[in-house]
């Protein structure tokens, strides 16, 4: 049929494919270099623990089947490979069906791993890639034009992820709508980059344009997505400028990312190249793409439904595929940012004069004279959970007390996770976390002291702990 086909897409869908695949590539990546410490046999919140009581129905997982560190490598390393391949051009390399196949074993080994990821895994960006994931298997390759149906879906995805967010933060903390978050947000952010300094001191009234943009973007902008071309395309590429915005202000792994591609796959690309010879769609596929957007259909009644609730839930899969999920970020914001310092001490004995050193980690705030870094769209999953914890014990409850033990180890897996030991030979004897009220320094504090962070010691975290 002609409708169902949108060939002046054909360039935006090459684009997403591959940047999604990049996507896949560096979440796969992620998984394999940190799950050992974080959820291996002996990490922090180990898997075959939580699959002693998680029914498969609940969270579908390969590793029901059969877990050891080694096999979870394995599929990790296995991920990471395809979706290099991918990357690459492979799918539009082979047949239809092949390419469908592809994008679906990218998807089902990624959602192994988050069903088992526990909280390491409990962040919207990782539905949100299982969803892209999801709907990028029914896109097509070379052999096909884009799908018209499959591209309404990406921009009903895109909807609901940027009007959920716009939507909790008018529900929630009345900074939203006084515009004044971003007095807050650059320095209280979860984690800061390179940039975020700046940002923090940009001159207030820019701040309240800041926020008001970010109104228009996710509360306005989503619905032009719906409107004939070129309206779409515009409003695609503006919710795209302010998507790098965030990028630069700060590290939100893959979510920007991911919005960006969102975005782009709305924009008319006709005028930039032609579009290339495309055979028509076989039967199979068009049922199969009708199938895909029935299912959305009848699963988007659960995200609807929370989007006009007084109680709107953020961040949130109706389902254990998580498939048609509800969004959404910081309807709070932090006024005062708190850091966990974690330190050891080789000493024998614990008295008032003893020596504590510091443990560095790659992300969070540590070291006052050290420039916060860019990770995104790199996940630092210890990190992130590490300002939860400074929010409020009850979040690391689950995993702090053994994280300090495997610090009492020297254990080389979590050693891993950090940027610095201060034990580099002999494990430390005991070890303690202390909380620390942060800021960022002013314009002369930083011209005088060259530090980026002052902070003050608000108090014990946990007390000295022993392996004894």
């Amino acid at each position: 049929m002609e409708w169902f086909a949108a060939p002046e897409y054909w360039l935006s869908r090459l684009v997403f494919q591959r940047a999604l695949a990049g996507v896949y590539l560096i979440a796969f990546v992620s998984a394999a270099l940190q799950f050992r410490a974080l959820l291996g046999t002996h990490g922090l919140t180990p898997v075959p623990d939580f699959l002693r009581w998680a029914a498969f129905r609940d969270s579908p997982s390969i590793f029901h089947f059969h877990y050891s560190d080694r096999f979870f490598a394995g599929i990790a390393w296995t991920g990471a490979v395809l979706a290099a391949a991918v990357l690459a051009g492979a799918a539009d390399w082979v047949p239809l069906w092949a390419s469908m196949l592809l994008w679906l074993v990218l998807w089902a080994l990624y959602l192994s791993i988050v069903n088992v990821g526990q909280t390491w895994y409990a962040f919207g960006w990782e539905s949100l890639l299982l969803e892209t994931g999801f709907i990028a298997i029914f896109l097509g390759n070379a052999e096909v034009a884009p799908p018209l149906l499959v591209l309404f879906l990406l921009r009903w995805l895109l909807f609901r992820l940027e009007f959920g967010a716009g939507l909790i933060k008018w529900r929630g903390d009345r900074c939203w709508r006084q515009l004044t978050c971003l007095d807050y947000h650059h320095e209280t952010q979860p984690m800061p980059g390179p940039l975020s300094w700046y940002f923090h001191h940009l001159p207030r009234p820019l701040h309240r344009v800041e926020t008001a943009a970010n109104h228009i973007a996710q509360l306005i902008l989503p619905v032009l997505l719906f409107t004939p071309q070129p309206v779409a395309s515009f409003a695609a590429a503006f919710i795209i400028l302010t998507q790098l915005w965030l990028v630069a202000s700060g590290n939100f792994s893959w979510l920007n990312w991911l919005t960006i591609l969102l975005a782009l796959s709305a924009i008319d690309s006709s005028g930039l190249a032609a579009a290339p010879a495309h055979g028509p769609a076989p039967l199979w596929f068009e049922l199969a793409v009708y199938g895909v957007t029935a299912l959305v259909a009848v699963l988007s009644y659960w995200p609807v439904r929370n989007l006009i609730s007084a109680e709107q839930q953020m961040n949130r899969s109706f389902n254990a595929f998580h498939l048609v999920n509800t969004y959404g970020a910081f309807g709070t914001v932090t006024r005062l940012r708190h850091e966990v310092a974690i330190e050891g001490t080789d000493e024998e004995r614990i008295t008032e004069d003893t020596v504590w050193r510091e443990y560095g980690f790659r992300g969070k705030p540590g070291d006052v004279h050290r420039l916060p870094r860019q990770f995104a769209p790199y996940h630092l999953r210890l990190d992130w959970l590490m300002w939860f914890a400074a929010l409020s014990p009850a979040y690391a409850r689950p995993w702090f007390a053994r994280l300090l033990e495997r610090l009492l180890e020297n254990d080389r897996a979590t050693l891993r996770l950090l940027r610095t030991s201060p034990f580099p030979d002999a494990p430390p004897t005991h070890v303690r976390a202390v909380l620390y009220r942060y800021r960022f320094t002013t314009w002369r504090e930083r011209r005088d002291t060259g530090a980026w962070w002052h902070r003050e010691l608000v108090g014990t975290y946990t007390p000295p702990v022993a392996l004894r």
